[in-house]
């Protein structure tokens, strides 16, 4: 039969305990989150950043001890979100899931109602994609270099989709037309579901969009894959070269997401924020379904967010001059 603990020794136990538990901040675990974390995403339901927020919503949920909830805020290419966000109490309750958009407004759209660099605090590089160059299926040309051959044989006959002027999709395949000596012709829609549509009936040669949003119809047979902008291949699309494998060695871009806070939140709320958000990245379950959208991990610091999206921010600005694209 154990024996009770004497008291004399408990007390020393429970001591000793007392002084080694940690500590949390003042303002960070004690009393944040007080409330339900409120989840800004710059579009609609159904695409990429919608996929990929409610993919770690319920992990985030059980990990702060408070509901996540996901707040579609869709109009004027993120600005209204974004703005929304920028206004909001700095108490780490409300965050913004941005889109690349976040860094490439400043360089399309004048008078922007908030300073991208001034009114937000990063909290950390959540993923970054890939993107795939998805054409329509009856185009005839089974990878990039026929497609490139066609393209520089009729000049301004062909066109590609994006899902407004100032969008990365447009800037991908811009930067594609200034490398490739191509005239291949922009064409906007309001949202990416119309874009992908648009490719599917052919009314536009392609686009650059995600795996998660362009999967179900490369599966289907409604669309093909030329190539992929990032480093690597796809696991899921081994047979799709890169495009620096199909002749475009200077070719790499990614779209990419961020978590940010109103500037102002308290440093120890950040801290837990990005302690978090790292965690929930790194849960076997997450992670999969991330890797299986066809995104790649990142993860990371609030000074590596904030140094990720000036030097994106400068990348697009200098190409935009470099190309002298304009913007309606």
């Amino acid at each position: 039969m154990q024996k009770n603990t004497p008291r004399p020794l408990l007390g020393l136990l429970l001591a000793i305990a007392a002084f080694t538990l940690p500590v949390a901040p003042a303002g960070a675990q004690g009393s944040f989150p007080s409330k339900p974390l409120n989840f800004v995403i710059p579009f609609g339901p159904g695409g990429a950043t919608d996929i990929i927020a409610r993919t770690i919503q319920p992990k985030l949920g059980e990990r702060f001890g408070q509901p996540v909830l996901i707040d579609n805020k869709p109009g004027a290419g993120g600005v209204v979100a974004t703005n929304y966000v920028a206004k909001s109490a700095p108490d780490g309750h409300t965050l913004f899931l941005s889109w690349d958009t976040h860094t490439i407004n400043p360089i399309v759209l004048k008078d922007l109602p908030y300073d991208t660099f001034k009114d937000f605090a990063p909290v950390t590089l959540l993923v970054r994609l890939p993107l795939v160059m998805a054409a329509w299926a009856g185009l005839p040309a089974k990878t990039l270099g026929e497609f490139i051959a066609l393209a520089k044989a009729r000049p301004g006959k062909f066109n590609f989709a994006s899902i407004g002027s100032g969008s990365s999709n447009r800037l991908h395949s811009e930067l594609l037309n200034s490398l490739a000596g191509t005239q291949v012709v922009h064409v906007p829609y309001k949202g990416g579901g119309p874009a992908i549509q648009a490719m599917i009936t052919g009314e536009v040669a392609y686009g650059f969009f995600s795996y998660a949003a362009t999967r179900g119809n490369l599966q289907a047979g409604k669309l093909k894959a030329l190539a992929v902008t990032g480093t690597k291949r796809m696991a899921d699309l081994p047979d799709v070269p890169t495009m620096a494998e199909s002749g475009f060695p200077g070719y790499e871009a990614y779209s990419w997401m961020g978590i940010y806070a109103p500037a102002g939140t308290p440093e120890a709320v950040i801290a837990r924020l990005n302690r978090e958000f790292v965690a929930t990245l790194a849960d076997p379950e997450v992670s999969r379904k991330l890797i299986a959208s066809g995104v790649e991990i990142v993860g990371g610091t609030p000074q590596q967010l904030a140094q990720f999206q000036r030097a994106d921010h400068e990348k697009w600005a200098k190409f935009a001059q470099e190309a002298k694209l304009k913007f309606d």
